[in-house]
C-alpha cells in the first residue's frame, strides 16, 4: 500500500511540474532561447533537490549533504504548493484574456519600400536624353515610383508569426509573473516567521481537582522543535531564551525534538541545558524520534538535564505529571502504556498528561486525566494543510474538552520539511492552571 501511494504521489508531482513548465516556461519564452533553457533546467533540478531533501536523512547520507539539499529542496516544496494554487486560480483569467485576442495580425509594409525607375510610355527614355535624335520622343526625367513587393516580403517578423502569438506570450508572462510573486512573497513571509522564532501564547485552564495553592501554576509547553539539517543550534537558543523569559514553574517538551541522530544534532540540542524552571523540565518522545533512534535521544536529553517520562509519572506537590511514549514506538515494542503511567494513581489528585499526538485523548479520558498536553499537528503548518490535519486529529490547535478531560494542542515551535509556516504561526504556550477554589 505504501508503495502504491508513493507511486501515485510521484506521478502527481511529475504532472504538476510538467503543467507548470508549460505555463511558466514554454508559454513565456521563445524556442531555443536562453530563458527557455534555464527554465527547463530548473524544472528538472528543483524536484530532484526536493526528492533528495526528503530521502537523504532516511538513507543515512552525510550530514553535510543533507544540509546542502535541505534548504533549496524543502523551500521548493513550499513554493510549489503556492505557485500551483496561484496558477490554478489564474487559469480562468488566462482563458478570458486569450478569448479576447485579435483574430489575425494585419500585414505591415516595409518601412523603406524599394523603388526603381520605370520606362516612359515610348519605352526607350532613360532620363538622360539618350535616344533623342532617333525620332523618339524624350520622356523627360525619370521618376522613382513605388513597386510594391508581394505581401509575404513586406511583413515584419512579428506579423509573420502565428496569429495572436504576441498576445499569448504577454498574457502568459503577466499571469506567470504575478503567480510567482505571490508564491515567493507567501513563502518568504512564512520563512521569516519560523526563523524569527516562536511567539509566546498564554492560556488559562481551570482544573476541578487542583488545590487552591496551585492556582496560577505555569507550564511552558514546547512541541515540534524539529532540529535537523535546516533548523539548528541558533533555533534552539531562541526557544530556550523565550521559554526562560516566561519564568515557568515547569517545562513540558512534548515530542518531535529532532530529525536526525545525536552524532549530527547533539550540538544543536546543547542549549537545552540552559532551560530553567522551578519544578524541572520534562520530555516525551514524538514520532520523529523513532525515525532516528528514540533511545539515544532519551539518554541524551537526560544528560542535558531534562527528565524523560517513558510511560511514567511524577507526583508533584499539587498534581500528578505523567508522560507516555508516542504511538510510533509501537513499531519497536515501546508504544504508549497508559496503565503503567496512570493505572495505580490516586484519582483524587489532578493529573496532567504529556502525550505527543492528540489521537490518544480517548485513552486519557478513560484513565481520568484532567489535562492532556500535545503537539504533532503543527496547526497544519502550511495552509490549507490545516484541513488535512483535521481529518487525522481530534483537535488541530488550541484547547478543547472531551468529557471531563481537557486537551491542549500546541502548533509547535519549529517546522518540519520546509522551514515555512502559513496560517499557523509557531508558538510556545504558557498554560496557566487555575483552581476552582481560588
Amino acid at each position: 500500500m505504501f508503495a502504491v501511494i508513493a507511486v501515485l504521489v510521484l506521478a502527481l508531482l511529475v504532472l504538476v511540474h510538467r503543467w507548470l513548465w508549460i505555463r511558466l516556461v514554454r508559454d513565456t519564452t521563445v524556442p531555443r532561447g536562453t530563458a527557455r533553457r534555464i527554465g527547463t533546467t530548473l524544472a528538472f533540478t528543483l524536484p530532484l533537490l526536493s526528492l533528495a531533501a526528503l530521502t537523504t536523512g532516511r538513507a543515512g547520507a552525510p550530514f553535510w549533504l543533507q544540509q546542502s539539499v535541505a534548504w533549496p529542496g524543502y523551500l521548493w516544496l513550499a513554493v510549489l504548493l503556492y505557485l500551483t494554487l496561484a496558477m490554478l486560480l489564474a487559469e480562468p483569467v488566462r482563458a478570458l484574456l486569450l478569448r479576447r485576442a485579435p483574430a489575425h495580425v494585419q500585414p505591415l509594409r516595409s518601412p523603406q519600400p524599394l523603388r526603381r525607375l520605370r520606362r516612359g510610355v515610348w519605352g526607350g527614355a532613360t532620363g538622360n536624353g539618350e535616344g533623342a535624335g532617333r525620332g523618339e520622343a524624350p520622356q523627360g526625367p525619370a521618376t522613382a515610383v513605388e513597386d510594391p513587393l508581394p505581401p509575404e516580403q513586406t511583413q515584419s517578423p512579428a506579423a509573420q508569426a502565428p496569429a495572436g502569438a504576441t498576445r499569448r506570450q504577454f498574457v502568459a508572462r503577466a499571469i506567470g509573473g504575478a503567480a510567482a510573486a505571490a508564491a515567493a512573497g507567501t513563502v518568504g513571509y512564512g520563512t521569516y516567521g519560523v526563523l524569527r522564532g516562536p511567539r509566546v501564547k498564554r492560556v488559562q485552564v481551570p482544573l476541578a481537582k487542583l488545590p487552591r495553592a496551585a492556582h496560577g501554576f505555569r507550564i511552558a509547553v514546547v512541541s515540534d522543535i524539529h532540529l535537523g539539517p535546516v533548523l539548528g543550534r541558533a533555533h534552539t537558543t531562541r526557544i530556550v531564551e523565550t521559554v526562560n523569559r516566561t519564568q515557568p514553574d515547569l517545562i513540558a517538551i512534548v515530542g518531535d525534538l529532532v530529525d536526525g541522530n545525536v552524532h549530527d544534532l547533539g550540538s544543536a540540542a546543547e542549549p537545552l541545558r540552559r532551560l530553567r524552571a522551578r519544578y524541572g523540565s520534562y520530555f516525551v518522545t514524538g514520532n520523529h524520534e523513532y525515525f532516528s533512534g528514540a533511545q539515544q535521544w532519551i539518554d541524551h536529553v537526560r544528560e542535558l538535564g531534562l527528565t524523560p517520562l517513558e510511560n511514567a509519572r511524577r507526583a508533584l506537590p499539587y498534581f500528578d505529571l505523567a508522560g507516555v511514549n508516542d504511538v510510533q514506538g509501537e513499531t519497536e515494542g515501546h508504544g504508549p502504556d497508559f496503565v503503567a503511567a496512570l493505572g495505580d494513581r490516586d484519582r483524587a489528585r489532578a493529573a496532567v498528561l504529556m502525550a505527543h499526538q492528540p489521537v490518544v485523548i480517548h485513552d486519557a479520558v478513560r484513565h481520568g486525566v484532567d489535562l492532556q498536553l500535545s503537539g504533532h499537528t503543527h496547526g497544519g503548518q502550511l495552509w490549507p494543510g490545516n484541513y488535512l490535519a483535521e481529518l487525522a486529529n481530534p483537535t488541530v490547535a488550541g484547547l478543547e474538552r472531551y468529557g471531563d478531560t481537557q486537551l491542549y494542542v500546541s502548533r509547535g515551535a519549529g517546522a518540519w520539511g520546509p522551514p515555512v509556516r502559513v496560517g499557523a504561526p509557531s508558538d510556545i504556550t504558557v498554560v496557566e492552571l487555575a483552581s476552582y477554589q481560588a
